[in-house]
């Protein structure tokens, strides 16, 4: 037990709980240590014990996540900085809630890991539509667990994460114990076996589950083109232009090939004000390629949204629209998930009666509307996830019905690697959740195919102009996470987390008071 008189002293707890976080977060992309997510849990579990008062447990908690957070969402400091520390410790206070009122005894072995990730689904929700970055589901998009996504997707990842962690560490898994029930002052209990033994099952349930299949169709040749350029640069620092000439010289680079089926530009490729994209400058020299290699384009397009398909005043879109060989825009989809504070500013209002600085978002996103998708002009549809939306499961979803996925991304903004590795490992996630090739393209990096079981293929380097090329599988059918989605699992999480609370902390108490 951790609380012996060998154990853990109390003094000790916060900072091995600050450890516990931080190897998490080196569990994430770009570290990619995704064993430590295991040792990180185990080490919290030892922060936590059975001895600390509910507010000790909470600043345990809380030290866990502000160091897990702050580290693997470093990135966001070239966003907003305010943003960045004000959102790490919001979501660090959620897991010092779960750490407080998570039960003690045995049954912390269940109650914790379901309290745990209980609140990393609750910030995959809000505020302003949530933040599902650095979580333990990215932390195991390169692990053998990855598979576990088809069958539930980032909240099992997260329970299973949590729960093996929670059980190797706890009371409950001395099985040599169990063994030897009639030893005196023996008191192992079963809770972290089963729970393992539960892991085992559905590791196995996994394996087998549907994956979607390939049709009976040629593959699509696609080529994904990346301009490059510096990162750390904003729309403010690099005209669009230059932007949209980057990828039309790489583009340049492609010969004519009767085989080629689709050339992909990334998000922002092409920044229109005050004109329809239609006949614009940009629109006619990406016309003039495409009729060269004889093939549509799927182009990354902002433009102010009194030219886009739901009008709106002092605000713009964000879409990506096919242009075909002979000019004509055809199909079009505009981003349903617009970023907070990076596309559009919540309660602007209010921040700008307070003095805030808004002047690098002047005006906001207006979010587009489902079906995600976009259709070639031979019927084809395509699946689409436009930057921010891939780390969004319920998105990878909507999506879901295109033979193909595309997230147009672009992360020039970020100095670094921190997010744009995180995307690629959400791009696995959301491929093996829908059984779908992902075709992800960046005007900086990273741009890749990933597999629909998470093998990426082809990844671009930072800042490099290349243009990659793949035959890409259509695919149709259903994984089990992409027919029934994430409520199962919560209301699952929330069984577990009531059971634990009945018997660990409720029933003993009313046992106590009816003895009296």
């Amino acid at each position: 037990m951790f609380d012996s008189p060998t154990g853990v002293g109390r003094s000790k707890r916060p900072t091995i709980a600050l450890l516990a976080g931080a190897l998490v977060a080196i569990s994430m992309p770009p570290w990619g240590f995704w064993p430590l997510a295991f040792v990180g849990v185990i080490a919290f579990e030892n922060a936590l014990g059975d001895s600390l008062t509910r507010r000790q447990r909470g600043w345990a908690g809380f030290a866990f996540g502000a160091a897990w957070m702050y580290i693997a969402m470093a990135w966001m400091w070239y966003l907003t900085v305010p943003g960045y520390l004000l959102t790490c410790a919001m979501f660090a206070a959620l897991h010092a809630l779960a750490a407080a009122f998570a039960p003690t005894g045995p049954w912390r072995t269940v109650g914790r890991p379901a309290a745990h990730t209980l609140v990393e689904t609750v910030r995959m929700s809000v505020p302003f539509g949530g933040a599902p970055l650095a979580t333990l589901g990215i932390s195991q998009a390169g692990g053998p667990l990855l598979g576990m996504a088809r069958l539930g997707g980032v909240i099992l990842l997260t329970w299973v994460v949590f729960q093996i962690g929670f059980a190797l560490a706890g009371p409950a898994l001395r099985v040599f114990e169990l063994v030897a029930r009639k030893r005196t002052g023996v008191g192992a209990q079963p809770h972290g076996f089963v729970a393992l033994a539960t892991i085992v099952v559905l590791i196995v349930l996994a394996a087998l589950a549907p994956e979607g299949s390939n049709v009976d169709a040629k593959p699509l040749t696609i080529a994904a083109v990346q301009g490059g350029g510096e990162q750390g640069t904003s729309a403010l620092d690099v005209p669009s232009s230059r932007v949209t000439q980057a990828h039309l010289d790489a583009t340049a680079t492609i010969d004519p090939n009767p085989e080629l089926d689709l050339v992909v530009w990334p998000e922002n490729g092409v920044d229109v004000n005050r004109q329809p994209f239609e006949g614009s400058e940009a629109h006619l020299a990406i016309a003039d390629e495409a009729a060269r290699l004889g093939v549509p384009f799927s182009v990354g397009v902002t433009v102010d949204s009194e030219f886009s398909a739901h009008p709106s005043a002092d605000s713009f879109v964000n879409a990506q629209v096919i242009v075909t060989p002979d000019g004509n825009v055809t199909s079009s989809y505009e981003k349903v998930h617009i970023v907070p504070f990076g596309e559009y500013v919540p309660m602007r209002g209010l921040l700008e009666a307070l003095g805030a600085p808004l002047d690098q978002i002047p005006s906001d996103a207006m979010p587009g509307r489902d079906p995600a998708r976009i259709e070639l002009p031979d019927g084809t549809r395509l699946g689409v996830m436009i930057s921010w939306e891939v780390f969004f499961a319920d998105r990878g979803r909507a999506a879901g019905g295109g033979a193909i996925l595309l997230n147009p991304t672009n992360g020039a903004s970020y100095s670094g690697t921190i997010l744009q590795t995180q995307q690629v490992a959400s791009s696995k996630l959301r491929a093996v959740e829908t059984g779908r090739w992902v075709v992800q393209v960046s005007p900086t990096g990273f741009s890749a195919f990933v597999s629909p079981d998470g093998r990426v293929f082809q990844r671009t380097g930072v800042s490099e102009r290349k243009v990659i090329t793949m035959d890409v599988p259509l695919r149709e059918g259903s994984t089990w996470y992409s027919a029934i989605g994430d409520w199962p699992w919560i209301l699952l999480v929330i069984a577990l987390l009531g059971t634990a609370l009945w018997f660990g902390e409720w029933h003993p108490r009313r046992d106590a008071q009816s003895a009296s």
